[in-house]
């Protein structure tokens, strides 16, 4: 029996393989990249045929693992051609195969994760990572092990993205938010530290770093509604945490 080729002109059917449990519950304030908000833990549950041991067989020997995964939150607005990566201050247009634009010709993004560890729930498989910058819900359509000597690059030139960004921000708590935020840290040990890193990154649109504004700001962490504002251009003040239903 032959198979009958595949046509690269013919659609490809790919189904997920796996969910994500994100604490990422809006786009607003998801890192610009894996690995700048070691603090975000979350899971992915298996699904169907590939929610089986065999399948995960040897993957605990790795450290971090690809993933390949479809861009949910923005797949329904479309792509164009050009875009404007926050990395060049939103301003200025770059084709979308020279960014990692959540806007694409097929809304695939992939990103490099901690794996954490691998547990058995009642059967199902599940894969604890951290580092992720991926929404709540995001579909897996593919996991592979990172391979150290072959995937990292250190001589490779990244273009417009050759370095880190360096954003120094102070991260600090009024009182009332602090005494909630002490409270909530009995079930969640990491919380703080989250909240700062995440805001490290400074979540705002592009074009407003370095810049100070007045605007209360919010986003949606966990099953938290986090509100901050900029107190000046190195310092941002989370004023309010209120725990959402």
């Amino acid at each position: 029996m032959t198979e009958t080729p595949v046509n690269s002109r013919d659609n490809i059917n790919i189904n997920p393989i796996g969910i994500v449990n994100s604490p990422y519950k809006e786009k607003f304030a998801i890192p610009r990249q894996p690995g700048l908000v070691d603090a975000a833990k979350g899971t992915i549950a298996l699904l169907n045929d590939v929610n089986t041991l065999d399948s995960v067989r040897g993957l605990e020997q790795f450290s971090h693992i690809w993933l390949l995964f479809v861009f949910h939150g923005t797949q329904a607005q479309g792509w164009k051609p050009l875009v404007k990566p926050p990395r060049l201050g939103g301003n200025k247009k770059i084709g979308v195969l020279a960014t990692r634009s959540t806007f694409r010709p097929n809304p695939i993004g992939m990103s490099v994760v901690k794996l954490d560890s691998i547990e058995i729930v009642k059967q199902n498989i599940i894969l604890h990572i951290s580092g992720m910058d991926l929404l709540d819900q995001t579909p897996i359509i593919d996991i592979k092990p990172y391979i150290s000597y072959s995937d990292a690059l250190p001589n490779a030139c990244s273009g417009f993205a050759q370095h880190q960004p360096h954003i120094k921000l102070n991260i600090t708590f009024s009182k009332h938010s602090r005494q909630i935020l002490t409270r909530l840290t009995q079930q969640r040990p990491e919380l703080p530290l989250f909240i700062e890193q995440v805001l490290a990154q400074d979540p705002r649109p592009a074009y407003k770093k370095n810049k100070l504004d007045e605007k209360v700001y919010g986003m949606h962490l966990y099953n938290l509604n986090i509100q901050w504002r900029m107190v000046d251009v190195e310092t941002i003040e989370v004023i309010q945490i209120t725990e959402l239903p």
